[in-house]
C-alpha cells in the first residue's frame, strides 16, 4: 500500500498517519523535552483504539481518540516518561492496562493504576479485530515489551526504548543489563523476524530491521 508515511514527528507538531488494510497507526509525539512517541492504533472493522504508551499530554492524546472505543493501554516499560498521562487517560476512558509481568508492579506503583493484565512471550494484544503479538525484550527494564503485527501484506513492531534506529536502548552502564538486551534484540527481534519490518521506536524517528541488521555487530562491539 503506497503511503506517505514517515514517522517524523515533532512535540506540539502534527501526527503522522499510517493506513493499513485493517489498522491505523497514528504516532505523536510528546513533551518537548523527552519527546517520548505515542501510538494509537485504531481498527477500522470495529472502530476499537489501543494506545501505545500514554507517555504525556493526556489532552492531546484523549482529543485524537476522540468518540471512538479505548479498549487498551500498553505501557512498553516501567520507566516514568512512558506513563505520565496513564491515570488520565485511563480515568477518561476505561481502558484496561496491558504491561509486561516483571514491570507490572513497578508501573501501578508510580502511575496507582493496576496493570489489568500482565503479558509475556507470545501473548497477544487485540486491536479490534487485529493482533499484535508481545515480545519481551529485557535488558532496558526488566518487563520491556514490543508488540508485532503482520496483516499479510506488511509488518510492523513497536519496540518501546528496546530497539531504536543506530542501536539498542540505554542499559546506564550496566554491563550485563546491555549483554542480556543486545543478546534478546538480536535473537528475538533480528533472528525472527524479516528486513521488511518496519519499526517504531519509544522515541525519534522509525527504521526497518533491513537497515539496522548490519550493525549488530558494530552495537555489541561499542557496548551501547
Amino acid at each position: 500500500m503506497v503511503s506517505d508515511y514517515t514517522g517524523d514527528v515533532t512535540p506540539g507538531g502534527e501526527p503522522d498517519v499510517r493506513r493499513l488494510r485493517d489498522l491505523t497507526i497514528t504516532k505523536v509525539a510528546v513533551d518537548p523535552q523527552m519527546s517520548n512517541n505515542c501510538y494509537l492504533l485504531h481498527c477500522g472493522t470495529t472502530d476499537e483504539v489501543i494506545l501505545i504508551d500514554a507517555a504525556d499530554d493526556a489532552p492531546r492524546l484523549l482529543s485524537l481518540i476522540g468518540d471512538r472505543s479505548l479498549t487498551t493501554v500498553v505501557t512498553t516499560h516501567q520507566h516514568w516518561d512512558h506513563h505520565r498521562a496513564l491515570a488520565e487517560v485511563v480515568a477518561a476512558t476505561g481502558a484496561a492496562v496491558v504491561a509486561g509481568a516483571p514491570d507490572a508492579d513497578a508501573i501501578t506503583d508510580q502511575t496507582g493504576i493496576p496493570v489489568t493484565r500482565r503479558v509475556g512471550e507470545g501473548d497477544r494484544v487485540a486491536a479490534g479485530t487485529c493482533d499484535l503479538t508481545v515480545i519481551p525484550v529485557a535488558g532496558h527494564t526488566p518487563g520491556s515489551i514490543c508488540l508485532y503485527f503482520d496483516d499479510g501484506e506488511s509488518k510492523h513492531l513497536f519496540t518501546g526504548d528496546s530497539l531504536f534506529p543506530g542501536g539498542v536502548g540505554s542499559t546506564f552502564g550496566n554491563a550485563d543489563a546491555f549483554a542480556q538486551l543486545i543478546d534478546e534484540v538480536e535473537t528475538k527481534i533480528f533472528g525472527r523476524l524479516d528486513d521488511d519490518v518496519w519499526f517504531y521506536p519509544g522515541h525519534g524517528g522509525d527504521s526497518t530491521l533491513g537497515a539496522e541488521r548490519p550493525h549488530l555487530a558494530e552495537w555489541r562491539a561499542r557496548g551501547w
